[in-house]
């Protein structure tokens, strides 16, 4: 049984070391620099073997992409946990998404297609990818006073937040002109309006 858990666990370790490996390359290099043969030679291993954890690249981009759900939606609750309102929610869990973009910047360029060819379809059928809008909408319908989440008139509003929080995002994530300090109050600016304009 022992050598059983032994062998479970060094397969995970060696699953967890290939995709560590992977963003390390894509840190130094891009995405457009990840291989599965760079993957094998960083943790010098054969490619074959790296077949035997991930059918391919994608499946690895998939993974990585699915870790990335899962960062931004701890950092999200953790940020909605620090307060009661709503409108207090929702500006900490924007600030946090901001956050999270520069502090995990390759994880969000492939999670949202920012610099990458990503397949949005792939993405799409990651149910992490919905962590984002499971903890935001409950707090966006409190506010405006509405009991359904899946309302069109909340799913409008989640939307409007983060096409206006995603695009400062990619903006800076493309060319970041101002500094942090105006690019922050610009961010501070646009969820305060938006908070300001769903409050009943």
């Amino acid at each position: 049984m022992a050598s059983k858990e032994r062998i479970a666990r060094m397969k995970e370790e060696t699953r967890i070391n290939i995709l560590k490996a992977a963003l390390e390359i894509v840190k130094k290099e891009g995405w457009q620099a990840l291989s599965m043969r760079k993957i094998a030679d960083a943790i010098e291993y054969t490619a074959p073997i790296i077949y035997e954890y991930f059918a391919n690249k994608d499946a690895i981009i998939l993974e990585l992409t699915r870790t990335g759900f899962l960062k931004l939606a701890k950092k999200l609750q953790d940020a909605k946990d620090k307060h009661d309102s709503p409108a207090q929610q929702l500006e900490e869990m924007w600030l946090a998404y901001w956050n999270f973009a520069f502090d995990y910047t390759e994880l969000y360029q492939v999670m949202f297609g920012v610099t990458t060819s990503c397949s949005c379809e792939m993405v799409n059928k990651l149910p992490e990818a919905e962590c984002p809008w499971s903890i935001v909408t409950p707090s966006i319908a409190k506010l405006m006073n509405i009991d359904d989440i899946d309302s069109d008139v909340v799913c409008t509003k989640y939307y409007t937040f983060w096409s206006v929080i995603h695009g400062l995002v990619s903006i800076n994530l493309v060319n970041r002109g101002n500094s942090d300090e105006i690019n922050k109050q610009v961010l501070r600016d646009a969820i305060t309006g938006i908070i300001r304009s769903i409050t009943p």
